[in-house]
């Protein structure tokens, strides 16, 4: 596991640096329907595997302009620490589920 110190667009990049060192996306980067220029949390599931999965590759840099594209249309809100710590929970419950889904098909 790896905490990353920043904002989503910050997750996004090093989960695009992962990518491209042999890393395999196994969570969507825009799982879930909050948009990406709302929160500022994002949980993202990788394993590394063997060559460069030019899938996961061609879903993080799409996933980087979406963002980018919201961002310039409403840039993120500087939210109160509940609000936040609401989107901490949204991003936990959308990761456990992920799990969930991860070990339903493992």
């Amino acid at each position: 596991m790896k905490f990353i110190q920043g904002n989503y667009y910050d997750v996004l990049i090093e989960v695009r640096d992962l990518v491209h060192l042999c890393y395999e996306l196994i969570t969507h980067p825009l799982v879930g329907s909050v948009k990406p220029n709302e929160t500022p949390y994002r949980s993202i599931i990788l394993k590394q595997g063997i060559n460069t999965d030019l899938q996961s590759v061609t879903i993080i840099e799409n996933s980087i302009q979406t963002y980018e594209k919201f961002e310039r249309m409403k840039s993120t809100p500087i939210w109160s620490q509940r609000i936040l710590e609401d989107f901490q929970f949204v991003d936990l419950k959308l990761f456990e589920s992920s799990l969930d889904s991860i070990s339903l098909y493992s």
